[in-house]
């Protein structure tokens, strides 16, 4: 008898399940259409309902906005705010929003952008996540790194060991960003040294690696013919390690992207050939692959599958 091996499921949400069902709930949604016309709640209350429930943990929080500001309408950030217009949740989504939008539409738009997270800011005082909205802005603009420190610091002291505020810093540091090649890796072995165990800034060296990769993937295709030779360097087994160990091996509760963090991982140890390592790091990640780092690679999901299923012996029968 066949039985039909499971799908990837490749999303933005990873495995948020209420994230989820309220994007699939708002995307595309029939109340959309006339600004909710006709319907007896507000467009927005899902997203009100998922934002409140949330509550403190700054780390799920970045998470579910980032996908929402990117996923959803604008219309409803836009109404949320209208309604709304005392709501800390309301102004950090709307941040967001301005944030990832703001780049494309000119000068006008990003000062406006601009002035909706520090708003933010000041309407939810112990929030990072306005200041990481803010940052991303900052990153869209091409402000140099100097200048753009002080917004991650603020994000930082809000939160410390902030896994998205470091990702969002490490790819601002990136030589594919504003930054140099040696700066992105002394701020990410740095970082890793100090993370206490159980953090998933462990990983971030291992983040780094995958960004020269790409970097050294980009700058010509001689360059990209010896990208895997990234992997096999002392360092990198070093970093490999210290992932393991101070991460993936402790007993810390799932964070709110770890779908990427394994996926990250079990990208580096299949390039550094680690397949042991690499074994429960693919059960863990099962149907939640991510595009990226895979997508630096010929046929993502075909390799993405091929090493899980020959790594975690998923067949056929």
């Amino acid at each position: 008898m066949l039985r039909r091996r499971p799908s990837l499921l490749i999303r933005a949400e990873l495995d948020d399940d209420l994230l989820h069902t309220t994007l699939r709930e708002l995307k595309p949604a029939r109340q959309l259409h006339g600004l909710g016309a006709g319907s007896s709640r507000p467009v927005w209350e899902p997203v009100a309902h998922l934002l409140r429930g949330t509550g403190r943990d700054w780390d799920r929080r970045a998470h579910r906005v980032s996908v929402l500001a990117r996923s959803l309408p604008a219309v409803v950030s836009q109404r949320w705010a209208a309604d709304r217009p005392g709501d800390g949740d309301a102004l950090v989504l709307r941040a967001c929003v301005e944030a990832f939008r703001a780049p494309a539409d000119g000068p006008a738009a990003v000062r406006g952008a601009e002035r909706t997270c520090l708003r933010a800011a000041d309407a939810c005082p112990e929030d990072p996540t306005p200041w990481l909205a803010l940052l991303s802005l900052m990153y869209s603009c091409a402000v140099p790194v100097k200048d753009a420190v002080p917004a991650w610091t603020e994000a930082v002291k809000r939160a410390p060991w902030h896994r998205t505020a470091y990702h969002r810093l490490l790819v601002y540091l990136s030589p594919r960003g504003h930054g140099t090649l040696p700066d992105m890796m002394d701020f990410a072995w740095q970082a890793a040294a100090r993370a206490p165990h159980g953090s998933p800034v462990a990983l971030l060296p291992v983040a780094a690696r995958v960004e020269l990769t790409a970097h050294r993937q980009r700058e010509s295709p001689l360059a990209a013919l010896g990208a895997s030779g990234n992997w096999n360097e002392p360092r990198a087994d070093q970093e490999i390690d210290v992932a393991l160990k101070g991460w993936f091996h402790t007993a810390a509760p799932a964070h709110a992207e770890a779908v990427t963090d394994l996926n990250i991982l079990a990208f580096a140890l299949t390039r550094a050939h680690l397949p042991d390592e690499a074994t429960p790091v693919f059960r863990r990640i099962g149907r939640h692959m991510t595009r990226h780092p895979w997508d630096l690679l010929p046929e993502p999901e075909r390799t993405f599958v091929y090493w899980r299923d020959r790594l975690t012996d998923h067949r056929r029968t």
